[in-house]
C-alpha cells in the first residue's frame, strides 16, 4: 500500500495527491495529514470515489486508510 505524506500541505494539494493515487483504482492507499481541512477534504473525495476511509489520530496528525468499498 502506498503511503502519501501530505503533512504541511494546504488544500487542495492533499486532495490532488489522493486523486493521483486513486487514478488506477488501487485496493488501498494511506495518507498522513496534519490539517483538519485536509483530513475532511481527502475523506470526502475518497468517499465520492467509492472508497471507505478509516481515520486514526495521533500526535496532532491523522492517518487516513483508504480502502475500496
Amino acid at each position: 500500500m502506498e503511503t502519501l505524506d501530505a503533512r504541511g500541505l494546504s488544500c487542495p494539494e492533499p486532495v490532488v495527491m489522493m486523486r493521483q493515487a486513486l487514478f488506477e483504482k488501487p485496493a488501498a492507499a494511506r495518507m498522513i495529514v496534519d490539517a483538519v481541512a485536509a483530513r475532511e477534504n481527502v475523506t470526502r473525495y475518497a468517499k465520492s470515489q467509492g472508497y471507505d476511509v478509516a481515520v486514526t489520530e495521533g500526535g496532532g496528525e491523522w492517518t487516513l486508510d483508504v480502502t475500496r468499498a
